[in-house]
C-alpha cells in the first residue's frame, strides 16, 4: 500500500477506499477499577470512530466496554491484557511459566485526578491520569483533544512505559494510538497499542533481523516466511519480543500475524498492531539486558543444555545420497586428520531425493541399523533431513489422509514445500491433533531407535492455510507451528535417545526451548556471511540460547548449486563457525576441507582449536540455559550504556569472555572496536586497553581478530582427538590470560592446533 498522510491506512492495513467494511474502536478514559483475586481490572469504554479520512469519533455509535486486566509476577513483571470479546488472560503452549515466577497481589488507590496500582509490599506499579490536558483556550480554529487513555506502567516500580496517549498533528489526524480495537464487518478483527518512545532511544531483538543492531525506524512484519536467504526482510524466525536502550523489554504473547513498528510510523511511539482482537503484553524491567531476557525466559522457558559431542564439527551438503557416498567420506576425514562429530544425511536418503518417508532407500542403504553402528564406532553420529509435509507420492499419504493426521484441505490443492523440488505436498502434518503428534513422533522412534541422534526439523515456516487443523485455526497456527513441530521431534529424541536436541530453522517465542536453531539458506558471498551473523545476533536478543549456521554459506551465486566458493570465504567463514556455538558445514556443493586443498592445512588447525575450546562451550552451555545469556552476544549484553556498541553488528562476545570480529571481505582487513576494558590479543598476547578503534587492521589468512577479557580463566582440552568420544574432560587445563600469556601458540593449546607456529 502507498503510503498516505492517514495512519488509519498506513499502520493498520486498512483500506483507503472507506467502504465501511472496518471501523475502528479507540480507548477512552477508564471509567471504574477494582481489586480481582490480585489483579486490577479497569474498565475502558471504547469509542468508534467515523469512516473518514479524519480521526473523528462516531458520537451516534453507543460506547462498548471491555475490561483491562494488569498483573504482577514478583519484582519486575507486569502482565497487561485486553480481550475484546476473547478471554483476556489466555494461556498457550508459547507460555512456560518458571515455578518461581509467582504472582504478586495487586491493590489500588483511587483519587479524583489519577489511580494508582501498587503491589502488597508498595511497590508501584501502574498509574492511571485522569485530569483533562492544560489548556489556555483562545481559538476555536481546530477541535479541542480527543478522549483517551492516559496511563503508565512500572514493572520495577521506578522505570515508567508509558502509553502513547497524545501523538498527534492535531486531534483527526493521529500518528498512533493509544490502544484501540479494529472492527471487520462487525466482528472484532485486530487489535492495537502504543508506547512512547524517546528521541534517541534504540531497539533490538524481535527474533532473526538481518539488518543492523539499532532497529529504531524500522516497521516488521512478524510472519514467519522461508527468508530465501539472509539478506532481506522475510525471516524464518519472528519473536514478538523486543528490548529497549531504556532497559525494558516487551513480549506480546500471540501467535496471530503481528506488525511492530519501533519508531517508526512515528519517532515518538512503539506501535504495535496483531491480527487477533486481544492485547495480552509481558513487560519487562531490569538493570541490564541478560536480566531482562532472563526474565523473559522465565515467561517462556529457558533453553535445554544440548549434548557435549553437538559442539563438535557437523559436515554435511545437500545432500549424500549412498552409505558408500558417507563411508567414504568419513574415513577420508578421519585419515585427513579433520576432528568431526557428526555426518547429516540431507535430502538424498529416501527412496527419492526429497520424497520424505522417513525410511532408507534400501538399495542405496540396504542395512541402515549397521551402517550408523559401524559410523558410531568410529566416532560419528548420524544426524537426518526430514520435513513437516506430506508428498501425495509419499508411503504414508493415505494412512495420514485417512485418519486427519494432515489437516484436511478445503479446497484440495496441494502447494510446493520446498524451493528446490517438483513435489507438491497434499498436506501439514496437525501438531495441534494429539494422535497426528504421537504418529509422527512413531515415524521418528523408529530412526532413533536405529541409533540416529539429531532429526534436523527443516521448514515449518509455512503452513497449508486452506486447511482444517483441530486446534486452532490457520492464521492463528502459522507462526507457532514451528513450535510445536520442534516440540514434538525433541521430546521423542531425547525419550529415545537421552539427549535432547534437534536442528532447525523456523522459530517463534517458546522454540528456544528446543535447541538448537541455523540461520537458513545464506548466499555463499561475504554479504551472505555478513547477514547470518546479523541475524544470530538478534536471534540471541530474542531469547534464543544456541545457534549455528551453514560454513561457508549454503548456496552459490550465481550459479545456486553450482559456483565454485572461493578459498579466503571458506577460511574466513570457517573461523566465524569456530567462535559461535554450534558448527555444521552444509550447501549446495561439496563442503568438506579437503575438497579445498589449498587451503586444506589452515582449515585443520582451525578445527582442532574449535575442539580445544569445547569444554569452553560446555560451561557457557550450562550458563545460558540459567540465565538470559545466549552463547553469541551483541556488544550491548556487556555495554548497554555505549552507544558505539548499539551500531555494531559485526562483531560479538563469545562467552563471556572472547570477543570475535570476524573478516568478512577478501582485502583481508576490518575496523574492531574495543569496548570498556582491558583486552589481550588470542594470537599475539598483546595488551590493549578498550573503549577504543583499531582502524584497517590487517588480518593473514590464518589469523583472525580475537581478544579475551584480561584475567579470564578459560578452559581448553590440551590433546589431539578425533571425535568427542575421545575426550576425557578430566584432562581439560586452564589457561590464565593476563602478561604471562604470550599468544596461544606458546601455550600447550597451541602445540596441539598449530596455531601459532
Amino acid at each position: 500500500m502507498k503510503q498516505t498522510n492517514h495512519p488509519l491506512f498506513d499502520f493498520l492495513d486498512s483500506s483507503s477506499e472507506l467502504t465501511g467494511e472496518e471501523r475502528l474502536w479507540k480507548a477512552c478514559k477508564p471509567t471504574s477499577i477494582k481489586e480481582e483475586q490480585g489483579d486490577i481490572l479497569v474498565t475502558l469504554p471504547f469509542q468508534k470512530l467515523q469512516c473518514s479520512n479524519d480521526i473523528t469519533p462516531d458520537l451516534k455509535a453507543e460506547r462498548k466496554e471491555y475490561g483491562l486486566r494488569i498483573r504482577a509476577y514478583g519484582k519486575k513483571i507486569i502482565r497487561v491484557s485486553i480481550g475484546f470479546g476473547l478471554p483476556d488472560i489466555p494461556d498457550s503452549p508459547m507460555l512456560n511459566l518458571h515455578p518461581d515466577l509467582k504472582q504478586t497481589a495487586l491493590k489500588a488507590e483511587r483519587s479524583s485526578t489519577e489511580w494508582i496500582i501498587r503491589d502488597k509490599p508498595g511497590q508501584l506499579k501502574a498509574k492511571f491520569d485522569l485530569r483533562e490536558p492544560v489548556v489556555d483556550h483562545w481559538s476555536d480554529l481546530l477541535p479541542e483533544p480527543q478522549e483517551t487513555i492516559v496511563a503508565s506502567f512500572f514493572p520495577d516500580g521506578m522505570k515508567e512505559i508509558k502509553i502513547s496517549a497524545y501523538d498527534q498533528f492535531f486531534p483527526s489526524r493521529q500518528n498512533a494510538f493509544a490502544l484501540a480495537c479494529i472492527e471487520r464487518k462487525e466482528q472484532n478483527h485486530r487489535a492495537t497499542i502504543s508506547f512512547s518512545a524517546e528521541h534517541d532511544e534504540a531497539f533490538a531483538g524481535t527474533g532473526e533481523r538481518f539488518t543492523k543492531m539499532d532497529l529504531a525506524g524500522h516497521t516488521f512484519q512478524l510472519e514467519n516466511q522461508d527468508g530465501q536467504g539472509v539478506n532481506n526482510r522475510r525471516t524464518y524466525k519472528n519473536i514478538p519480543f523486543y528490548i529497549s536502550s531504556r532497559m525494558y523489554g516487551l513480549f506480546m504473547h500471540t501467535s496471530a500475524h503481528t506488525k511492530f513498528s519501533l519508531a517508526d510510523h512515528s519517532t515518538r511511539s512503539v506501535q504495535l498492531m496483531t491480527e487477533q482482537p486481544r492485547i495480552d503484553l509481558f513487560l519487562f524491567s531490569g538493570d541490564s539486558i541478560e536480566e531482562i531476557l532472563y526474565q523473559y525466559r522465565q515467561v517462556t522457558g529457558f533453553p535445554s543444555v544440548p549434548p557435549t559431542w553437538s559442539y563438535g564439527t557437523w559436515m554435511s551438503r545437500m545432500s549424500y545420497f549412498s552409505a558408500e557416498e558417507v563411508n567414504t567420506i568419513c574415513a577420508r576425514l578421519r585419515k585427513e586428520d579433520f576432528p568431526c562429530d557428526v555426518i547429516h544425511l540431507d535430502t538424498g536418503w529416501f527412496r527419492t531425493d526429497w520424497l520424505c518417508e522417513w525410511k532408507f532407500n534400501p538399495r542405496r542403504f540396504p542395512d541402515p541399523k549397521k551402517f550408523i553402528s559401524d559410523l558410531k564406532k568410529d566416532g560419528f553420529k548420524v544426524s537426518l533431513w526430514q520435513m513437516p509435509y506430506i508428498a501425495e507420492k509419499a508411503e504414508q499419504h493415505d494412512e495420514a489422509k485417512a485418519n486427519k493426521y494432515i489437516a484436511p484441505l478445503k479446497k484440495n490443492k496441494e502447494q510446493g514445500g520446498s524451493n528446490f523440488s517438483s513435489l507438491g505436498y497434499a498436506g501439514t502434518i496437525d501438531f495441534t491433533y494429539p494422535k497426528a503428534v504421537e504418529w509422527y513422533k512413531n515415524l521418528l522412534k523408529e530412526l532413533l531407535k536405529m541409533g540416529v541422534t539429531c532429526i534436523k526439523t527443516d521448514f515449518g515456516e509455512d503452513i497449508h492455510m486452506d486447511a482444517d487443523y483441530h486446534g486452532m485455526d490457520a492464521d492463528l497456527l502459522h507462526n507457532i507451528y514451528a513450535l510445536l513441530y520442534q516440540k514434538a521431534a525433541f521430546e521423542i529424541t531425547k525419550e529415545i535417545t537421552g539427549e535432547g536436541i534437534i536442528w532447525a530453522r523456523a522459530g517463534w517465542a517458546g522454540c528456544q526451548r528446543y535447541p538448537l536453531h541455523w540461520g537458513g539458506d545464506a548466499a555463499c558471498t561475504w554479504d551472505g556471511m555478513a547477514g547470518s551473523l546479523k541475524g544470530g545476533l538478534h536471534l540471541g536478543l530474542s531469547g534464543f540460547g544456541f545457534w549455528s549456521h551453514d560454513v561457508p554459506g549454503f548456496h552459490g551465486v550465481p550459479d545456486f548449486m553450482n559456483s565454485v566458493i572461493p578459498d579466503d570465504l571458506y577460511i574466513r567463514w570457517t573461523q566465524f563457525g569456530v567462535f559461535t556455538s554450534h558448527m555444521r558445514y552444509h550447501g549446495t556443493s561439496k563442503r568438506e576441507p579437503y575438497e579445498y586443498p589449498s587451503i586444506s592445512a589452515i582449515v585443520r588447525k582451525w578445527l582442532k582449536l574449535r575442539y580445544a575450546l569445547i569444554p569452553y562451550l560446555v560451561e557457557q552451555g550450562r550458563k545460558v540455559s540459567e540465565s538470559g545469556f545466549p552463547v553469541l552476544r551483541a556488544l550491548i549484553f556487556h555495554h548497554p550504556d555505549d552507544r558505539i556498541c548499539w551500531h555494531i553488528h559485526d562483531q560479538y562476545y563469545f562467552g563471556d569472555d572472547f570477543l570475535v570480529a570476524p573478516v568478512m571481505n577478501s582485502d583481508s582487513k576490518r575496523d574492531v572496536y574495543l569496548p570498556e576494558g582491558k583486552w589481550i590479543n588470542f594470537f599475539s598476547g598483546q595488551i590493549t586497553d578498550g573503549e577504543k578503534w583499531l582502524k584497517n587492521l590487517k588480518v593473514p589468512l590464518d589469523k583472525m581478530p580475537v581478544w579475551v577479557r584480561y584475567g579470564a580463566n578459560i578452559p581448553f582440552y590440551p590433546l589431539p582427538v578425533k571425535s568427542t568420544d575421545d575426550m576425557d574432560l578430566g584432562k581439560v587445563v586452564k589457561i590464565k590470560f593476563d602478561k604471562g600469556f604470550k599468544g596461544i601458540g606458546k601455550t600447550l593449546v597451541g602445540e596441539v592446533t598449530g596455531l601459532g607456529r
